[in-house]
């Protein structure tokens, strides 16, 4: 188990490149030429890993708490097709969605499927794909309530992350509080055929889901030119020139193929997006309360894409739908 303290703040882009990745052992004071931007008090944050094996494959686990406290809920943040959970961590200004919720009092837990980001390589890319993905997040899981002591905790996945999770949802419910599926691929997104086991990563593909401009510029009235530097740059660094794309393999079929079995979902969900995602099937998404269990809702932000939750116009209402889903009784 490896521990630090890291105090927010927006990192140097520098030490993304550098290698000094949040395995190292330090106390960390996070300074940058736009620390006067910031618009979040000085927190402290506890920052452990957890060592998980499944499958013969090391798996990358890791926490978040806000320093000095013992987390009444944890919560698991699952990562898409391509990039890994740093995705989750963009510590510039207040984006970072692991230091908000630590802040809110969760023990935030984030796990690299086999094959991506800090997680050990895979020989077949193909090999961990959706269901094997599910089983990951099982193992992670069943480590965190080994660890925590509670019996059940909230999961969160994004994209292809709303699919790995929603099948280990339906197969393993019996630690599991409470499930968000945020930017759910509940169809396919259209037949093509992946030949390559690996998808060859790219800076300009990292950057593909932020929202543009008709002429292809970046539009930076909905995301800050800073975090669109500091999310490439930590995809780069975490995730190099390739990822797995068994995953992707799954969701590249017809668009009448459901992905997700609602019904087969048994706890309280709650389904969030922009409504301006490019990659989501609004017609099965607006019926989505029909199969879900009691206590399920449905949040759409307006003007949101894919990366809502770190576009500044909409970040902070897709926050408000997550805290109101997951602290009412």
């Amino acid at each position: 188990m490896k521990i630090k303290t890291l105090i927010a703040g927006v990192v140097i882009l520098g030490c993304l490149f550098a290698g000094c990745g949040p395995a190292t052992q330090t106390t960390q004071t996070a300074q940058s030429i736009h620390a006067t931007q910031s618009t979040t008090a000085e927190k402290n944050y506890t920052y452990t890993e957890y060592p998980l094996e499944r499958n013969g494959i090391k798996l990358h686990l890791d926490r978040m708490t806000l320093e000095g406290t013992t987390p009444k809920r944890n919560i698991l943040l699952v990562h898409g097709v391509t990039y890994s959970s740093h995705e989750f961590d963009i510590n510039y200004e207040d984006y970072s969605l692991v230091r908000w919720l630590a802040g809110e009092g969760f023990g935030v837990w984030r796990l690299d499927i086999a094959g991506f980001g800090r997680s050990g390589e895979v020989n077949d890319g193909f090999m961990p794909d959706s269901e094997y993905a599910s089983e990951d997040i099982n193992a992670a899981v069943e480590k965190i309530v080994k660890e925590t002591g509670q019996e059940k905790i909230d999961v969160l996945g994004w994209s292809w992350g709303t699919v790995t999770t929603g099948r280990f949802a339906a197969k393993h419910p019996e630690h599991l509080s409470k499930l968000i599926l945020y930017a759910p691929i509940l169809s396919g997104l259209g037949e093509a055929e992946i030949k390559e086991a690996f998808h060859h990563n790219t800076w300009d593909h990292a950057a593909d889901d932020f929202t543009k401009k008709p002429d292809g510029a970046f539009d930076l009235s909905i995301a800050d030119p800073n975090l669109i530097e500091m999310f490439c740059s930590s995809c780069w660094h975490y995730d190099g020139d390739k990822s797995p794309n068994g995953g992707r393999r799954d969701i590249c079929v017809s668009k009448d193929t459901k992905l997700i079995d609602l019904s087969k979902i048994t706890v309280p969900t709650l389904v969030i997006c922009g409504d301006s995602d490019p990659y989501l099937n609004y017609d099965l998404v607006g019926t989505v309360k029909e199969s879900l269990p009691k206590g399920s809702e449905l949040v759409m932000v307006k003007g949101g894409s894919h990366v809502v939750y770190i576009e500044k116009p909409y970040y902070k209402a897709f926050r408000d739908g997550i805290k109101g889903f997951l602290l009412q009784p």
